[in-house]
This record gives structure tokens, sequence and C-alpha cells, in this order.
């Protein structure tokens, strides 16, 4: 038995809410991982599959490495802890016949192939579902499974661009540095993983109550245009296209960066009462009674006249006396912290977000903790991100009761990979 990589403080724990479901994970790179990661931290028991020799892409995309050059990118750590690592080939008929037992085994299986890529190993929705009808099979690709696109491959940076976020996100026009931008994460990636994990819970419940599985469609655009939120509705309200506006906000004024005398802050005025206790400690509190400021909607209307008021004054002190007088007022305000700040935070320590888990050899493995609390039945963290391989011949024995004889066999197929 693999030893167990929960913090000690986590062995004594309540069985977790997803402990006995079994998920058949062929997802590759961060949106089927980070789904399958979270519902791993909710006690599922997750198979990944890869293919033997390189696995999954982010295994190559690095640096940084843990451990150096040769080691484990950061990148496949960020998304595949709680999983046991099967090196199946799918592409020659004895391991796409494997993957199929497994999925006669499974509760769940997320892939995320190209529309049909899989139909040509027998490892489709109806092959898989005649086979299982309890199955739930959640599939994600960028475009859909339907429509003049679906053909085509998406990734995160594309779909942020085509999806209308990149319109939203960067220098306002006019300004230096004008321009659209991607957001520093791949937050389609990950909203798409989040609403696949939503989406797999509802088919679970649905499959308990009926007996019968189904097909989950889930797109990278469809999710980027339902996160739009409200400029989405902004647009369609209004028929006017959003502008950028930098780190400000289009509905809320002043809701933005700042520069102090020595670094960043964000200020988020929310409502009146918030911007008159501004102008008293800015000691500009004829600001609140002018006309052009006394609403927020005068203020939205009047955005470049108000920040000119604010800039030069909130520029003429250290960030550290704005941020203790504004909190102390109870202005919503919060410095622009590096990672390196972030982690040392005395919140985020105190919320435990950074921990450890032991990882091959002994490596030490930093990771970021799940942000879901629940109360009766926690998140348990059981594996590391796992070596490739590194649990197909003891998944093969325990789910289907392969022997020492058919492991080797289906190695010297080419079908398998252990360690």
């Amino acid at each position: 038995m693999r030893p167990s990589s929960q913090p000690p403080a986590l062995l004594l724990l309540p069985m977790p809410p997803l402990h006995g479901l079994r998920i058949l994970d062929l997802s590759r790179i961060l949106a089927g991982p980070w789904a399958t990661q979270l519902l791993a931290d909710l006690g599922a028991e997750v198979w990944k599959i890869e293919k033997p020799g390189t696995g999954d892409d982010t295994r190559a995309w690095g640096p940084p490495w843990l451990g150096g050059e040769g080691g484990e990118s950061a990148y496949f750590l960020s998304c595949n802890r709680g999983k046991r690592s099967l090196a199946i080939d799918f592409t020659v008929p004895a391991g796409a016949a494997l993957v199929r037992a497994l999925a006669g085994k499974a509760d769940v299986l997320v892939e995320n192939f190209k529309v049909g890529g899989l139909a040509r190993h027998g490892l489709d929705w109806p092959a898989l579902q005649a086979l299982n009808p309890r199955l739930v099979y959640c599939s994600i690709t960028g475009y859909g499974q339907d429509g003049p696109y679906a053909q085509r491959a998406g990734y995160d940076a594309a779909i942020q661009a085509q999806g209308g976020l990149m319109s939203l996100t960067g220098v306002a026009d006019g300004e230096p540095g004008a321009g659209p931008q991607k957001v520093g994460v791949a937050v389609t990636d990950l909203m798409t993983g989040m609403y696949a994990a939503t989406g797999i819970l509802a088919a679970l419940r649905h499959a308990q109550v009926t007996g019968q599985g189904q097909r989950i469609d889930l797109a990278l655009l469809d999710t980027q245009v339902a996160a739009l939120a409200n400029q989405a509705l902004n647009y369609l309200v209004s028929g006017e296209a959003p502008p950028r506006l930098g780190s400000a906000h289009p509905n809320i004024v002043p809701y933005q960066t700042f520069a102090a005398a020595d670094g960043y802050f964000m200020l988020a005025v929310g409502n009146d009462s918030q911007f008159r206790r501004l102008c008293e400690v800015i000691d500009a509190p004829a600001l609140a009674a002018d006309p052009r400021f006394s609403d927020n909607a005068a203020r939205v209307a009047s955005r470049t006249a108000l920040l000119t008021e604010l800039a030069p004054r909130l520029a003429a002190r250290p960030m550290a006396y704005w941020l203790d007088r504004l909190q102390a007022a109870g202005v919503p305000c919060a410095p622009v912290h590096s990672l390196a700040q972030v982690f040392a935070d005395p919140q985020v320590r105190a919320r435990g977000l950074r921990f450890e888990l032991n990882g091959a050899h002994g490596i030490p493995l930093p990771q970021v903790a799940n942000p879901l609390r629940l109360s009766a039945t926690p998140v348990a963290y059981r594996y590391a991100p796992p070596a490739l391989g590194a649990d197909t011949a003891a998944v093969l024995r325990e789910v289907l009761g392969y022997g020492p004889e058919t492991l080797d066999r289906l190695r010297i197929e080419g079908a398998i990979q252990f360690q």
C-alpha cells in the first residue's frame, strides 16, 4: 500500500463526502484535471489515465521543476493531487479494452478530447453508456459537441479572446500600454473545471434517483460567455460594448487601484456612505457634497473628474498610511501583493492556504489548499500528485483483479507502463 500523504492532523477526520465515488479521468492539461482534483479533495477515487512514456502534457510544462530539471513540473503539481496515475495506451486494442473495463467499474468519466476523438477506440459516450448505464460522462471541449466550431481545438487564451474577456481586460484606450490582455491565470479553464464538478455532482444525484447516467457537454466558450456576468448584462441591457478600464469597475466609482507614494493599493468604495468616509480620510469632505460626486451614478458619469481629484491626494502619502486610516474608517481597501507577500500574509498563513505533501522520494511538495471549509466532512489530501504510471499495477489488481502474469503480458504488448 502506498504511504498516506495526508497531513497528520487529517488522519482521524470523518470520512470525506465523496468517499466511494470512482472517477475515470481521461482529461489533460487544466480544465478537466482541475475538476477531478476538486472531487479528489472531497474524497473521490480518481484514476488518471496517462499516455505511457510522456503522460499529461503538463508534465513537460516547465521550468520550474520540483527538485530541479527532470523533476515534476510545477504546473502538473498544481492540479493533480489526490489522483492515482495509470499509464495506459488506449490507442492499442488491449489498452482500449482496459479503459472500457475500468469504465464499467466507474461512476464518472471525464475527458477533453476533440469531438469524436474517442469513438475510434470504443470509448465514446454511446459505447460506454451501453456498458455502464449509470455512468456520468463529462466531455470538456473548446466549443461544445455541436455548432460550426465543434471540431476546433480550444485553449484558454484563445477562449479568453473569443469569449470577450480580453476585450474587457487591460489598459483603457488612449492610455500608455493600452490594449487587450489575458488574465494572469487560465481563468476560463479553471471556471470550466468548477462548472464540470458542479455538473458531475448534479448528474450523480440524477443517477442515484433514476439509475441512469447522462452526458455532460461542457464547452470553454460557453463557460467564458456565461462568466461575463454583469458585463454581459451591461452590454445586453444598454447595447453598448463595455470598454477596458484597467483595474476600474464599470458600474462603481471609485473602485480601482491607486498609486500611493510607495506602491499600489486597491480602493473599493461600494456605496455613498463609504465615499463620504473616504473624503473625510483624505481631508476633502467637500468632494462628497459636490453634485458631480454625491451618489454613485453621478460618480460613474464624472469618473475622470473624480479621479483627477483623488489621484494626487492619494499619491502624496505612503500606502500604509492610507490602509490604516481607510480600514479604520470602514472603507474597503487592500494592498496589491506580490505572490511572496501573498504567502507571507498573516491571514493566508492563519487559514493554512499553503501546505506540504510528501512527494516521491520523500521530497516535500508545496500545495495550495482547497478553499472549501466543510464543518462535518472536511476535505482530505490523501495522495501527492503521482509519478507517471505509479498506480497502474495496483489499480488493475484492486479493481479488475489482474495478476502478475496478466500485467506483464499487457506491458509487453505496449498497453501499459508501471513502476
